[in-house]
């Protein structure tokens, strides 16, 4: 499919990279000046949605930039103009709703690095699209990074060919501890209750369930829960049969609140996990914000994250099926 829409032009940003023939990001700017209030973008919007859809799919990351967007209402309204079902965020990092079907990303500190994930990748039901809106632009840092999920298989395969088979054929196992208050001083620091949305842990117990979680209670009063198994690589139709690095290995292993090994209980190999975080960072793609951008994520193939910021920043998110 080639790029053609009068409704667009295509720009340019610091960072973007070509990946097997695809831009990414795809910076979609206005036709002319003159066509940059929202209003005007909506209609555009209307008119292109199932060309919009296919671009998405496509180049993975589409960014929206120099349309005048600036709050909420402004976000919910281009969110809704697909039509995408809603997806409820279901996770341990804190985050407050905003406007319909906008919610603050990650509140936990903006000093620590928020590692890369597909959005609710654990979860039996995951978000097809993330997409990032630009409130207020860090003055520095703060980047939401991403990596074309199918380079990190690629090359994981190159290198570990035996591991990686060996670990999809058997399948993952992770655990996560969620404490019992709410407590954002971690980006990782959601209480339970908050995360299944009921203080009745019979309740809990049942929502975990549905999602194809296993409880254990603490003696503190947290929860442990256990997630497997779960697989190392998926396929997604309509993304040429690409092998996605579909899991949080590296984001879990070995961490305080959390653990990843095969879904019979062997661990995974330390340089494993090593060699997998540096290649991650090596095909990771870097933009800086700014005001009014919308940035829209394939999250079947990118795997997302956040940089260390200094404050002011104010990026919202919607997640959609």
């Amino acid at each position: 499919m080639e790029f053609y829409c009068k409704d667009f032009k295509v720009g340019k940003c610091q960072g973007q990279k070509l990946v097997d023939g695809h831009t990414m990001p795809l910076v979609l700017q206005p036709s002319e000046p003159h066509n940059g209030d929202l209003d005007s973008l909506l209609g555009a919007l209307k008119r292109n949605k199932d060309w919009f859809d296919e671009l998405i799919i496509k180049n993975s990351a589409v960014l929206l930039r120099g349309f005048d967007v600036k709050k909420a209402e402004d976000f919910n309204d281009i969110i809704e103009t697909f039509g995408w079902d809603d997806i409820r965020y279901v996770g341990p990092a804190p985050r407050t709703h905003i406007y319909k079907r906008v919610w603050t990303a990650n509140e936990g500190p903006l000093s620590e690095f928020i590692y890369y994930h597909h959005e609710m990748v654990l979860i039996k039901e995951f978000p097809k699209k993330v997409v990032l809106f630009c409130e207020i632009p860090p003055p520095e840092g703060g980047e939401t990074p991403f990596v074309p999920s199918f380079k990190v298989t690629e090359r994981m395969l190159e290198e570990f060919p035996q591991e990686v088979e060996d670990i999809d054929t058997k399948g993952l196992k992770y655990t996560f501890s969620a404490p019992s208050n709410n407590n954002t001083s971690s980006m990782r620091g959601r209480g339970w209750e908050d995360a299944f949305g009921t203080s009745d842990p019979a309740e809990a117990e049942r929502r975990a369930k549905a999602l194809g979680m296993d409880m254990e209670w603490l003696p503190n009063g947290g929860v442990k829960t256990i997630l497997g198994p779960r697989p190392l690589t998926r396929v997604f139709e309509g993304r040429k049969g690409r092998r996605m690095w579909f899991n949080t290995v590296v984001g879990m292993h070995g961490k305080e609140v959390s653990s990843a090994m095969m879904a019979d209980g062997s661990e995974i190999p330390e340089k494993f996990v090593k060699r997998c975080e540096q290649i991650i960072e090596e095909e990771s793609i870097q933009f800086k914000w700014e005001a009014g951008d919308v940035l829209f994520l394939d999250n079947y193939a990118l795997l997302h994250g956040r940089r260390p910021s200094l404050p002011p920043r104010k990026v919202l998110v919607a997640t959609c099926k």
